[in-house]
């Protein structure tokens, strides 16, 4: 089996369960903060192989489900340089194994990769795990591009120039 470097939100539900289906295939899990990586453009870029650039960002992420963010707009480097100053924006999770890098949970694709058994789940797992009623991940609901809640109106966050 696979030892499997995951990048991940953390307390993010959708990679806790991705994270579950990977270690009931036998792989070794070994979680890495997204947030606390320093990405660099060839580090980062390594993870998103031929997928245009559209599918290097987190469909789920606030800004861009409102449209502040419209991943069409940006080409490679604009999208690189936005991805490593909010990682919110990035496609979860960033997998590697072996020095082989993906991003995304496609669960045919894992599984022609590594392999995850013989009971896969049938749901997209990249969807927000919460569906539509309402409910959101820590830090999710609000998330601006930077990654900063910014319902609360902290004056921290003025600070923080986003």
């Amino acid at each position: 089996m696979a030892v499997v470097t995951f990048y991940e939100k953390p307390g993010c539900s959708g990679n806790a369960k991705q994270k579950k289906i990977l270690e009931a295939a036998g792989h070794t899990v070994v979680p890495r903060d997204l947030f606390k990586t320093p990405w660099t453009d060839d580090g980062l870029r390594a993870f998103f192989g031929a997928l245009p650039v559209v599918e290097w960002f987190n469909a789920n992420s606030a800004g861009v489900k409102s449209g502040e963010i419209v991943p069409a707009d940006y080409d490679e480097a604009a999208a690189l340089a936005l991805l490593k100053k909010y990682p919110l924006l990035i496609r979860r999770p960033l997998l590697e194994v072996d020095g082989v890098r993906k991003v995304g949970f496609d669960v045919a694709a894992i599984d022609a990769w590594i392999g995850l058994g013989a009971d896969l789940p049938d749901e997209d797992m990249e969807a927000c795990q919460h569906g539509q009623e309402g409910h959101v991940c820590q830090g999710h609901a609000h998330d601006h591009p930077c990654g900063h809640d910014h319902d609360h109106g902290h004056e921290s966050d003025k600070l923080r120039g986003c």
